[in-house]
């Protein structure tokens, strides 16, 4: 009985040390005699019995190491307190078991110095603004010594960066005089806009006024030589339609009664004048022939053939 039992548990340890089930995205390194035999894939694997053994386990899932906070001064002599996160995944067993005793602070320490070496070289703002391109250094400064530790580094990312009080004082004034200029500078772009508006608007105002005063002139003007063209068209109708009446028979002596009643009508309206001295001549055949004259004047003459 007692040698059942020892064959049983000789069997169990047998077992146990030459059956090894490797869960997946793991990876083991086996060791034959302390040198290094191979790495185990995902599933059931047989080892040689106390000649074999696992000497490391690796899991190949992306993984997250958190970057202590340190500080770091940049190019302009200013102290930043800087912490990331860093995602690294194992991409060799055999050199993540080799290459480093312990890959892991490995690249922490790395990523801290990489991290420090970036940020000496910007200014204060710049490493604000630029925090794609700082982490984009800092994995590719990390990943080409990472390689030798069988280590991929996938990115990393800056959890925090604070400055001094002071530079926060500092940053938060200037911020707020960077708006109190911008809202000078929008308040003075609206008077601005707001006079040239309002001088563009009474310099249209001023040539409406003044295209309506000059089309009123024109038309005045226009109106105003309508009429006498009106005026003169009717005093030449009237004229053709006078001598017209005196061509025909009797019109003359008509023209020279008129003309006769005019001047004894002038000659009484001068005299009725209490204010006008009237000279009469002393021979009043004189008045006769000023009269004769006057229609004599009025005769057509026959046209010349």
């Amino acid at each position: 009985m007692e040698i059942a039992v020892v064959l049983f548990v000789i069997a169990v340890i047998f077992v146990s040390q030459s059956v090894k089930v490797v869960p997946q995205q793991h990876a083991w390194v086996v060791e034959r005699l302390g040198k290094y035999s191979g790495t185990l894939s995902p599933g059931l694997n047989f080892l040689v019995p106390f000649i074999d053994k696992v000497a490391y386990k690796h899991l190949l899932k992306e993984v997250p190491l958190d970057i202590p906070s340190q500080v770091c001064i940049t190019r302009d002599n200013t102290q930043l307190q800087v912490d990331g996160i860093l995602y690294y995944q194992v991409t060799d067993a055999m050199r993540a078991s080799y290459g480093s005793s312990n890959y892991i602070m490995a690249v922490s320490q790395l990523a801290q110095t990489s991290l420090r070496s970036v940020i000496g070289k910007l200014e204060l703002d710049k490493t604000f603004e630029e925090r794609d391109i700082i982490n984009a250094q800092v994995v590719a400064a990390i990943d080409e010594a990472a390689l030798n530790w069988g280590v991929k580094v996938l990115r990393y990312e800056i959890k925090d960066l604070t400055p001094p009080k002071e530079i926060l004082h500092a940053m938060q004034a200037q911020i707020t005089a960077e708006r109190e200029k911008r809202a000078l500078i929008a308040a003075s772009e609206g008077r601005r806009q707001e006079q040239i508006n309002i001088a563009s608007g009474e310099r249209e105002a001023f040539i409406a006024r003044s295209e309506g005063e000059k089309q009123a002139i024109i038309n005045k003007a226009q109106g105003e030589a309508a009429a006498v063209i009106a005026v003169a068209e009717a005093a030449a109708q009237a004229i053709e339609r006078v001598a017209a009446a005196i061509s025909q028979p009797g019109g003359e002596q008509a023209v020279q009664l008129k003309v006769a009643e005019k001047a004894v009508e002038a000659y009484a309206n001068v005299a009725a004048d209490a204010t006008t001295t009237l000279i009469v001549p002393s021979n009043m055949s004189e008045v006769a022939s000023l009269l004769t004259s006057a229609m004599q004047m009025t005769r057509i003459k026959p046209a010349s053939s």
